[in-house]
């Protein structure tokens, strides 16, 4: 079978499209599985290769083609179709120092036209079959608007640009998924946008696309927007007169729909394989379960514990060890940010915290305390390990007739 050709938009110029570009093709498992074609600027990626060069020691080339026709598709190798959008003197060239610094542009006219051309040019060789599939960079929304592209994100532009009407934003981490009923809009306009048409809408194209993933008979749940679903309308009514009548409005039309379900459970239980997608009501309600990382810090053997992958509640949770002096390691696990902040409060806690000691703890002098998520069970086992360690062994009990010793195998 022959390997897909993949476009790659490659994102904000003034972003990290370009560098994340060059360390994902710097990986050949990637040209095993596809034919990965960057559409963005020469001027772009040649800095990003030079600072990945000098940075991480990362030694790619490119090779400028104007079709996908043209491309080698070969590791070692970045084939692109350059659009010639920013001019090379605007790009901030720090190269020299050490290490090179960040670019500090932020959102301007040219990284958003230029953003927003890559994005249509890769759809337009999509509808053109030139390309089988398409990956985005990040753009920024706002940058896009201040060059003129009135849009709220890529969904919007793929959209109008392939002439879909009926659409949703669905994002996936293996067996775990959720579709929006909005998206970039503020918190009291995705109030205002669940309705009863656009939620039944929803759940069809949630129920379609895992069909087309290959799940025959998908299990729908759907989300309710108030806490506890509304309380039968005591802390609203949305539930009541627009969710529920969509979701009996999609079993009438056979589809496995379930809900409205609580929010505050339904994602666990999506996780641990009750339902096959999860219908939400607006942008943060399934962009955060869909992003937390689950990770704990054991202070005792000052080691990080990543869990990275679900498996429908059917097998134990990988986990990947780190040290927290892993750097490189760790930002990949959990990003730099985070690791910055982790790290600070380690500090804070060595610094401000008490010793560990099992006979405080026994004596009831001391308290341990854990961290984990029942979003998904992360934590859950670094725990239950350690309490059988602090924990007291069962004591001998009197009966009315004798000392009964718990080991005692009687």
């Amino acid at each position: 079978m022959e390997r897909p050709i993949v476009g790659i938009s490659m994102g904000d110029p003034f972003g990290n499209g370009p560098e994340i570009t060059v360390k994902a093709l710097n990986d050949p498992e990637v040209y095993k599985t596809c034919r990965p074609l960057v559409v963005g600027d020469r001027s772009c990626m040649e800095y990003a290769l030079a600072v990945s060069r000098k940075v991480n020691g990362i030694d790619l080339k490119l090779n400028l083609v104007e079709s996908p026709a043209q491309g080698r598709y070969e590791y070692g190798t970045i084939d692109l179709i350059d659009l010639g959008i920013v001019p090379k003197d605007k790009i901030p060239d720090t190269l020299a120092e050490d290490p090179p610094k960040a670019f500090d542009v932020g959102p301007c006219a040219l990284g958003g036209e230029a953003a927003f051309q890559y994005v249509v040019k890769v759809i337009d060789l999509a509808m053109k079959k030139e390309i089988q599939a398409t990956v985005t960079n990040a753009l920024s929304k706002e940058a896009i608007n201040m060059a003129g592209h009135h849009y709220s994100g890529h969904t919007e532009i793929y959209a109008e640009y392939t002439g879909t009407k009926k659409y949703a934003m669905m994002l996936a981490h293996h067996d775990f998924r959720v579709v929006h009923v909005s998206t970039h809009v503020s918190l009291r306009e995705a109030c205002d946008r669940v309705k009863k048409a656009r939620v039944l809408e929803v759940i069809e194209i949630a129920d379609q696309v895992c069909r087309d993933m290959g799940i025959e008979h998908p299990k729908v749940a759907v989300a309710g927007l108030n806490p506890h679903c509304g309380e039968n309308g005591l802390f609203g009514r949305e539930e009541i007169e627009e969710i529920k009548p969509a979701i009996d409005a999609a079993k009438a039309e056979g589809i496995d729909a379930i809900g409205p379900c609580p929010p505050d459970s339904v994602f666990s239980q999506a996780i641990g394989g009750w339902y096959d997608i999860v219908v939400v009501m607006y942008h943060d309600q399934g962009h955060i379960p869909i992003k937390t990382v689950g990770f704990v810090y054991d202070r005792e053997k000052q080691e990080i514990l990543a869990f990275s992958e679900f498996h429908r509640g059917q097998s134990r949770i990988s986990a990947i060890e780190c040290k927290l002096d892993e750097t490189e390691k760790l930002d990949e696990l959990i990003g730099e940010r985070l690791r910055k902040t982790l790290a600070d409060d380690i500090e804070l806690l060595d610094g401000a915290g008490y010793d560990f000691d099992i006979e405080k703890v026994r004596s009831g002098r001391l308290s341990p305390v854990f961290f984990g998520s029942a979003l998904n069970n992360f934590g859950v086992e670094p725990f239950l390990e350690q309490f059988l360690k602090l924990t007291m062994p069962p004591l001998p009990r009197i009966s009315n007739d004798d000392i009964i010793d718990p080991f005692d195998p009687r």
